[in-house]
């Protein structure tokens, strides 16, 4: 049948089973916006307050759901509004499909009024872009998009339309679509390669697994349960990895890292096979790559090549699925018990308890009041900074995709789009996104977007006045010369709240701060608690930079 491009890219979002776009219109997407009023009992759209919040949302359902996200923004500043979520989602593996419209093609390269070269921008932030030129084209492009931004490693694809394709006539053939090919097949990995890294799990006498995100992204959580069990084997993960490994077994040791637990960063140095699942090696983890994990045998698996050997030299690297991996592993395993290195790690992880005595409002406060309120069965998405890091360490992760934070690229204003996004992909949980005063200012025009669709999201302000981790390192490294880290005090938040459109809360205390939220759990609406903290509270533990990994800070 005969369609026009913007027909085609309805019907071809509907082929990849899209129920949700988030964007903002422009003149150069009309006629795509025309086709999605005539079509939105097919495909919703989210108007977002600004293009980058529409580009976290669609980021944020893709993390929560494992399914990708689609942003449609206009051209020019449009487009390149875009450009901060994009590399958010590239640097975390995250697959998004980004639409961008362009100007009309004869008008290209004509410095035309909001033309801008999107493709050429983001070419080093996306897995792979395209400009379509000719509508017989489009069809097709969309498909290999998708096919791209989930496969293999997951990430962002964008494709850039000059508004004459989304006009132009051709014609169009529905396909059905494999959501699970291939677009590059991996290499082969023979069984004896698997038969010497079991040998060498099953004759380790100190054992550790350290997992990143590419357990998620591989849905294979529940097959690293079951492995690490079987084996006795002690669980760390990455900040992406958080909830892949279920907190409350009593084989996980936590976050690993700069603000991991002693035990996690202690197992590093002591154990004598290093297990490193669907991870990249990150600088936050190893910080002294000379002195990580020197004394083990490192064994790596990961679906993408160009990670193996960057930025560490295992022993042994395999290139292929995490989940493949532990099918095809188990035929070789048998059970083990490792009951004195597992007791050294139960005694690692008493090291370092806060006392919470006091009734002032505290960071693990902040995270339990949530998990007792929820019982853990909730979503927590996060902007950057002192209060990540709390929400990562003192909230208990059982579920892999319920922790959606940016971790390689550390977007502050990115937790409040991921978090409507998360909402509208699940709208029956409870989100809490967890933001400093710092990160909220950067997008909080984001409150708009809840109250307009009544998006149940509440923003929890870690309210110290100050931005807190560059403070915290002016006071570690920069004698407490504290430049440019101390934010005004006449954001009235309450006002702010009432202005857009959304419930407010104070919360000065732990009393206050647990009624806030069983009241916002009750109420189910847009919300905003305004927590004050102190303002020289600390993330810790913490290893400063290019210092092993145990060597950490604790007060």
């Amino acid at each position: 049948m005969k369609l026009n491009g913007s027909q085609i890219i309805i019907e071809c979002l509907v082929e990849q089973k899209v129920d949700t776009i988030f964007g903002y219109p422009g003149g150069a997407v009309l006629n795509i916006y025309d086709e999605l009023y005539k079509n939105s009992d097919r495909i919703r759209h989210i108007l977002t307050s600004h293009e980058q919040g529409a580009s976290h949302a669609a980021d944020g359902y893709a993390r929560s759901t494992g399914k990708v996200g689609v942003v449609l923004a206009t051209s020019g500043p449009g487009a390149t509004n875009l450009v901060t979520g994009i590399a958010t989602a590239y640097m975390d593996s995250v697959p998004v499909v980004a639409i961008t419209g362009n100007v009309s093609t004869a008008l290209l390269g004509r410095d035309s009024f909001q033309e801008v070269d999107i493709a050429g921008i983001t070419m080093p932030i996306t897995k792979h872009n395209y400009i379509v030129k000719n509508v017989e084209d489009l069809a097709d492009t969309i498909r290999e998009a998708f096919q791209i931004a989930r496969s293999g490693r997951p990430g962002p694809v964008l494709i850039d339309i000059p508004k004459d394709v989304t006009s132009a006539i051709c014609e169009y053939e529905k396909k059905e679509i494999n959501l699970y090919e291939q677009v590059k097949p991996l290499p082969i990995i023979f069984d004896y390669q698997l038969e010497e890294i079991a040998r060498l799990l099953l004759n380790a006498k100190r054992p550790f697994i350290y997992a990143g995100g590419g357990i998620i992204k591989a849905n294979a959580a529940k097959e690293l349960n079951e492995f690490a069990n079987l084996l006795d084997i002690p669980t760390a993960t990455s900040l992406m990895g958080i909830g892949a490994f279920d907190q409350t077994n009593p084989l996980s040791t936590g976050l690993i890292g700069m603000h991991g637990t002693v035990a996690s960063n202690r197992c590093v140095v002591d154990c004598d096979v290093l297990l490193a699942l669907g991870v990249r090696f990150s600088d936050r983890v190893l910080s002294n790559p000379k002195h990580f994990a020197e004394n083990a045998k490192i064994i790596h698996i990961d679906i993408d090549l160009a990670e193996i050997n960057k930025n560490i030299n295992p022993d042994y690297a395999l290139v292929m699925n995490l989940k493949e991996f532990f099918v095809r592993i188990q035929k070789y395993l048998s059970a083990r018990k490792h009951s004195e290195w597992v007791e050294q790690v139960q005694r690692w992880k008493k090291i370092f308890v806060e006392n919470q005595q006091s009734d002032a409002l505290k960071p693990r406060y902040f995270m339990e009041a949530i998990y007792e309120a929820t019982k853990g069965d909730c979503y927590i998405a996060t902007e950057v900074g002192q209060h990540q890091m709390w929400a990562a360490q003192y909230f208990t992760y059982s579920k892999p995709n319920h922790f959606i934070s940016s971790g390689g690229l550390g977007t502050m204003g990115f937790g409040l789009g991921a978090a409507i996004g998360v909402q509208i992909a699940h709208p029956q949980d409870y989100v809490f996104n967890i933001a400093g005063d710092g990160s909220f200012r950067m997008n909080f025009n984001e409150l708009l977007t809840m109250s307009k669709y009544d998006i149940p999201v509440c923003v929890i302000v870690a309210n110290n006045g100050v931005l807190g981790m560059v403070r915290q390192w002016q006071t570690a490294f920069y004698e407490k010369r504290y430049s440019q880290t101390i934010l005004d005090t006449k954001l009235d938040y309450a006002y702010l709240a009432k202005a857009c459109g959304v419930d407010y809360y104070l919360a000065t205390t732990k009393e206050e701060y647990r009624k806030a939220i069983e009241e916002v759990m009750r109420r189910r609406k847009p919300s905003l608690i305004n927590a004050y903290v102190e303002i020289d509270e600390k993330v810790l533990p913490m290893v400063a930079p290019g210092m092993p990994i145990d060597d950490m800070m604790l007060e």
